[in-house]
């Protein structure tokens, strides 16, 4: 009679994600111990399941080539609670995703060519870290929306990372926004106007205001950076006690420069 359990076990597949796995247990076809070779990770199915390699293992880089959704209590989605018991992307899962996408999918940067060059942090490659930092990080302002953000700590900042990383209000975080790519060859807040140079910018209160013209694009960027810098410290103040305080700290500090 055949032992199957010592011809099965060491028998080595690539699951459907190319990841090496091998049978370390066998005590019948419904009970098969893999092993995956890389990461580590154990799982038990059958044996018929394994010569599929239809079997999921949690460090597989199945975002864009570069996350993964890891081991923990962390879950991509939810059951909603109605008849058609439908699922949802969890708030944590959302923001992860839409961040890998921004740094990592060339259709995304094709699109959006400020994140040209934009980089997630290798531990937030795994969900299961970066959704516990987002949970002890997160806050809600009614009535707004919330977003992530790398750059108001860090001017210029490229790189998602703890270290780096906000969560914001999707005003204040429009606040920082330089359209680069629809205002020409001249400074942020200026455009040409027959033979001189005129300003906009929105104010605390998201409306645009007009600034007056001026004979040069450095006079006219002279008096958009000084109206720009009092906005910002404008809804800083309005936010103090609603926003966390090293983004109050950055915005009371964020300098607009003729090179934004």
């Amino acid at each position: 009679m055949i032992d199957l359990k010592s011809k099965r076990i060491g028998e080595t597949r690539l699951n459907t994600f190319g990841s090496e796995m091998t049978i370390i247990d066998y005590s019948g076809k419904e009970n098969t111990l893999v092993e995956f070779k890389e990461s580590g990770y154990k799982v038990k199915i059958s044996y018929s399941t394994f010569k599929t390699g239809k079997i999921k293992n949690p460090y597989d880089k199945t975002v864009y080539n570069i996350g993964f959704l890891g081991e923990g209590k962390y879950v991509p989605s939810i059951r909603l609670h109605d008849h058609n018991a439908k699922w949802k992307h969890t708030s944590e899962y959302n923001t992860w995703i839409n961040m890998l996408e921004r740094c990592y999918s060339k259709d995304s940067k094709d699109k959006f060519p400020s994140y040209i060059g934009c980089l997630v942090c290798e531990e937030w490659h795994n969900f299961q870290v970066f959704a516990k930092w987002y949970e002890d990080n997160y806050y809600q302002i009614e009535g707004h929306v919330m977003n992530i953000d790398k750059d108001i700590l860090i001017k210029g900042n490229k790189i998602y990372s703890p270290d780096t990383c906000v969560i914001v209000p999707s005003n204040i975080n429009t606040l920082f926004v330089k359209r680069s790519g629809y205002r020409g060859n001249y400074p942020i807040g200026v455009f040409k106007e027959g033979d001189k140079f005129a300003v906009n910018c929105k104010n605390h209160k998201e409306n645009r205001i007009r600034l007056g013209v001026y004979e040069t694009p450095k006079e006219a960027f002279g008096v958009y950076k000084t109206y720009k810098e009092t906005v910002i410290k404008q809804v800083a103040e309005e936010y103090k006690d609603k926003i966390p305080k090293k983004l109050y700290d950055a915005m009371y500090k964020y300098i607009v420069e003729i090179t934004d």
